[in-house]
């Protein structure tokens, strides 16, 4: 059983670890989502892989003609659909199969406060969750890796007791500059004086 004070890993590390083309990837995923270290990458994997397990086993067993399966498979898709990960609608099961480790990277808090435009860089979302700056409704989260619920995604703030929940507050109006010039269309270029020197 083990010691409860030593908790069981919660991933799965790579099987081969030295493949430049694995750690190439990795090491772009790391950046685009601002994530700590690998293992958030892996974990986020892990939890992909078990998804998508349960899908194949239910699988199996609705051909069968389980009704046990059918439950366990209208709950696994509920639960994906309130997390966002899959769409509103009728999903299926091959939509489990077809999802990647993005479409869960991409529901991390983290990810979701800088889409949002609360925070300048995914790094900065997460210093910014770590220290208490943001909140979700009433309650502060402090975890980057706490993966949003469709339901609470409206809810995302800054928390009512930070500094940063003031508009006037420098790295807000900072923040709002650099949105604004991110989103502005490129000046057009002018074409070069004809009969130049």
């Amino acid at each position: 059983m083990g010691d409860p004070k030593f908790l069981r890993r919660m991933y799965e590390t790579p099987k081969h670890p030295w493949e430049a083309s694995r750690i190439e990837e990795e090491r772009k995923l790391l950046q685009k989502y601002g994530l700590k270290n690998k293992r958030e990458l892996w974990k986020a994997q892990s939890t992909l892989r078990n998804f998508r397990r349960q899908a194949r086993d239910l699988q199996a067993r609705l051909r069968a003609g389980e009704d046990q399966a059918r439950r366990e498979t209208d709950e696994l898709l509920g639960r994906l659909t309130r997390l966002g990960v899959l769409p509103v609608g009728t999903p299926s099961i091959d939509d489990v199969l077809g999802l990647s480790t993005e479409d869960l990277l991409r529901r991390r808090f983290e990810w979701i406060t800088f889409t949002k435009g609360l925070a300048p860089t995914p790094y900065g979302a997460r210093q910014w969750i770590v220290h208490g700056h943001l909140a979700i409704g009433d309650h502060r989260v402090t975890r980057p890796g706490y993966l949003v619920a469709s339901a609470e995604e409206g809810q995302i703030a800054y928390a009512p007791t930070s500094p940063l929940a003031n508009d006037e507050h420098a790295v807000r109006v900072e923040l709002r500059e650099r949105l604004a010039a991110r989103s502005a269309p490129p000046e057009p270029v002018s074409p070069p004086p004809e009969g130049g020197a």
